[in-house]
């Protein structure tokens, strides 16, 4: 359905996720000239989507406020958009995400032991143990799909040696993972019959994935180790735990936002640094001063997830425009990181950009992305490695985007070295 204006473009139509990219872009550029967030209507689809409508908060100075007060712009009943059925928590229960106070910070201060620093530091031999058995396929290879042998593997293979998950059984989780996320992935106009095939898919693999996590943390239970999941399911000083059905929620948010956030940036880095080799040689020719600053560039320009959802639990005026208790707002993050307002040049990629006050992990508050650090350790790693060993690695033609309006991600990118 259209916007409330004919002339602007609609969020909510498939076909504007499939547009080139300049084209999704300049759209947002022209929704952020306007004095006031636009209102776009959702249809409904029958047990799988609520339908309603949303407003959008393009702007950085809008999803910063969206982002700070929680009170006001609530994650329940869902924050991922589109919004799932209702039904949904019901027999999968509501992940972290899906959560405001009291119990996100219950869920977060249990969850937040994964990601203590000293794990993240113990974490990094690990990391580099991975990369470097990426970057000597890459070179044995000389050529092939960046995805599959580079941007698919880190991330998976960094989570799974944070749970404890052995080696020959990562295969069949990353398998999982494809399936689970290939619903928010715009396949062109599908028929209702075909999008609920999709969905029963995803649903068959989210079964799957709690089945195999709940198995392992009943195993932790008996016979902890001295990996996270085993922390995540056992007390600590003060007694608290997840439950059996908390960790299956938090295990599939980490291997979605966890894995496709690094595999979406990691693919959109590589294409950043080939088609801008001036400011690849910058950074090649001082990464210790540069790295940090470059892996923060390449998060703003492909923003990971594109949009989180909220709703209003009280009347409440942005910007001068009502919005009333019970609509929703949608925050889109890309749209917010290329703010002209915020960011000079905001199309340009610059690998010393500061400041750099990007939303790519989430606005700031209290649904910061929990494994931003993770994230930039486990990039880090990957492009010093690359410009180190391989420094002649590039793009060797365009990359096949996932057509979706959630997860800005690339299916597929040639490379050679």
């Amino acid at each position: 359905m259209r916007a409330d204006a004919a002339t602007l473009p609609d969020l909510t139509d498939l076909a504007f996720w499939a547009a080139p990219e300049s084209e999704r872009l300049a759209a947002f550029a022209h929704l952020r000239a306007l004095d006031r967030p636009v209102f776009f209507a959702e249809p409904r689809v029958p047990l799988l989507r609520p339908g309603g409508g949303f407003h959008a908060l393009v702007r950085h100075a809008d999803v910063l406020e969206a982002s700070r007060h929680t009170a006001v712009f609530s994650s329940e009943p869902a924050a991922v958009s589109p919004e799932p059925p209702p039904w949904l928590p019901m027999v999968f229960g509501r992940p972290l995400v899906n959560t405001d106070d009291p119990r996100h910070a219950r869920l977060r201060r249990i969850v937040s032991r994964a990601f203590a620093p000293r794990r993240l530091e113990a974490l990094d031999v690990e990391i580099a143990q991975i990369v470097d058995e990426i970057v000597a396929r890459l070179e044995r290879r000389g050529s092939g799909d960046f995805v599959a042998d580079a941007a698919r593997e880190l991330p998976i293979h960094v989570i799974c040696s944070m749970l404890g998950i052995p080696r020959e059984r990562r295969g069949y989780v990353l398998s999982r993972i494809d399936v689970m996320t290939e619903y928010s992935g715009v396949r062109g106009e599908m028929h209702r019959l075909a999008t609920a095939r999709l969905l029963l898919g995803n649903l068959r693999a989210i079964v799957d994935l709690r089945r195999f996590v709940v198995g392992l943390g009943r195993q932790r239970r008996r016979d902890p180790g001295d990996d996270i999941l085993s922390a995540l399911v056992t007390a600590d000083v003060d007694g608290e735990r997840l439950s059996l059905r908390e960790l299956g929620s938090f295990f599939d948010l980490l291997l979605v936002a966890g894995n496709e956030t690094v595999r979406n940036a990691a693919s959109h880095g590589l294409v950043l640094l080939s088609e801008n080799p001036g400011q690849r040689e910058r950074l090649a020719a001082d990464p210790d001063a540069l790295m940090g600053t470059a892996i923060e560039e390449i998060v703003r320009i492909c923003s990971p997830i594109i949009q989180f959802r909220r709703t209003l639990t009280r009347d409440h005026e942005l910007r001068g425009h009502p919005l009333p208790a019970g609509s929703k707002v949608v925050l889109f993050y890309g749209s917010a990181n290329r703010d002209e307002h915020v960011f000079d040049a905001p199309d340009a990629f610059d690998v010393g950009r500061r400041p750099n006050p990007h939303v790519g992990f989430g606005g700031p508050g209290a649904h910061l992305c929990l494994g931003a650090h993770l994230a930039r350790r486990e990039l880090g790693a990957l492009f010093r490695a690359v410009l180190a060993r391989l420094p002649h690695l590039r793009a060797a033609g365009p990359a096949v985007p996932l057509r979706s309006s959630f997860d800005h991600g690339i299916v597929a990118l040639p490379y050679t070295v």
